[in-house]
């Protein structure tokens, strides 16, 4: 016999079974009489038995369609302001990037911006690079003219420079990295920040825009990431790249359907893995950042669009806070600095906890 999710004996020979037996009976029919019909909850009963709330919190909606932005509407970004300058705290000099040259690509907005930013702060000269070439120009000067606000005494102002390149098309990365070390001479670290993300029900997603958003994704963290590793390798020096990836890679978002996205940003996290162990014995240390829900000034522009979605994501986040850029800043210059020797292969989750759960 079957009953509110136990399995009754049928064998009352023995005193003991048939006291078991009726314990068991009198627990199933008090739990009927007070209403907790536990079948309804479990696969023995048809979905929505036990009520509407059945997997509301862990499902996608339909709904909900995000796609991602012409250039000319996306929002500008702006470097953060008071997070660096002179300070007389001590902190490791294993931390500082100084004669360093580092690459930030999709540099010119959001996450990229501010992490080039922590570069520059510590040290590093640092090459935008960008397929709105004319932003990364402006966020260069911006760079620049923060850092000359908050170390007015400094004798040494950073090299930002700003290089157009589609990260998807191999012979585009090869022409940026060129100038790149022509301006700079070098280039020692690497962060993969071009990426974007839409949101469409994996069923209607235009397959144009879903290839595209794999070859900026996928195909230009790959491209890009090689393209440095042969310019250290010839140079037989030692390196590190920082790709960005997205908790999207370890886990599946709601209420947004955006498959695709997640499955590319799964991609750059293995991809990373790979290469940490293929290109560890030249130096070159490969590590990831999967940054959690971040208010750029992107994320604030859809969050206009779809009020609703603030209360979601922050529901399902243990701080219960969606971070900042700025967040980043100290993730992405641990990892490319000195201070993380021995770390490669990483994926550093900077999510407020939200892939813990």
């Amino acid at each position: 016999m079957q009953g509110s999710g136990h399995i009754l004996p049928n064998d009352a020979s023995t005193p003991l079974a048939a006291a078991t037996l009726a314990i068991l009976r009198h627990r199933c029919d008090s739990e009927t009489r007070n209403g907790q019909d536990h079948d309804a909850a479990s696969t023995a009963a048809e979905p929505g038995k036990s009520g509407d709330h059945e997997g509301q919190y862990a499902r996608t909606d339909q709904s909900v369609r995000v796609p991602y932005p012409e250039e000319r509407d996306l929002p500008h970004s702006r470097p953060v302001q008071g997070r660096g300058g002179v300070h007389f705290k001590r902190t490791l000099s294993s931390f500082s990037l100084e004669d360093r040259v580092a690459v930030v690509t999709g540099g010119a907005r959001g996450l990229g911006l501010v992490m080039a930013q922590a570069l520059v702060e510590s040290g590093a000269d640092v090459a935008l690079v960008d397929l709105n070439v004319e932003e990364a120009v402006r966020a260069a000067k911006e760079l620049v003219d923060n850092f000359k606000a908050e170390n007015p005494d400094s004798d040494k102002r950073p090299k930002v420079t700003a290089h157009f390149c589609d990260v998807s098309d191999p012979a585009s990365v090869d022409q940026s990295l060129a100038a790149i070390v022509k301006e700079h001479g070098k280039v020692d670290n690497l962060v993969t920040s071009a990426g974007f993300t839409e949101n469409f029900p994996a069923v209607s997603y235009p397959h144009d825009r879903m290839k595209k958003l794999w070859g900026v994704n996928v195909d230009g963290t790959y491209l890009y990431a090689v393209a440095v590793a042969k310019h250290l390798m010839e140079r037989k020096s030692k390196g590190s790249i920082v790709c960005i990836g997205s908790m999207s890679g370890s886990i599946v978002n709601i209420p947004q359907p955006q498959a695709p996205y997640n499955a590319s940003k799964a991609a750059v996290r293995h991809l990373v893995s790979s290469l940490a162990v293929e290109w560890a014995s030249a130096g070159i240390r490969v590590n990831c950042i999967s940054p959690g829900y971040m208010l750029t000034a992107l994320t604030r522009k859809i969050l206009d669009e779809n009020p609703e979605l603030q209360k979601k994501w922050t529901s399902l986040i243990p701080v219960g806070k969606m971070g900042r850029p700025e967040d980043l800043m100290g993730a992405v210059t641990f990892l490319a600095s000195d201070a993380s020797l021995y770390v490669t292969g990483a994926d550093l989750r900077v999510d407020g906890a939200y892939t813990c759960t």
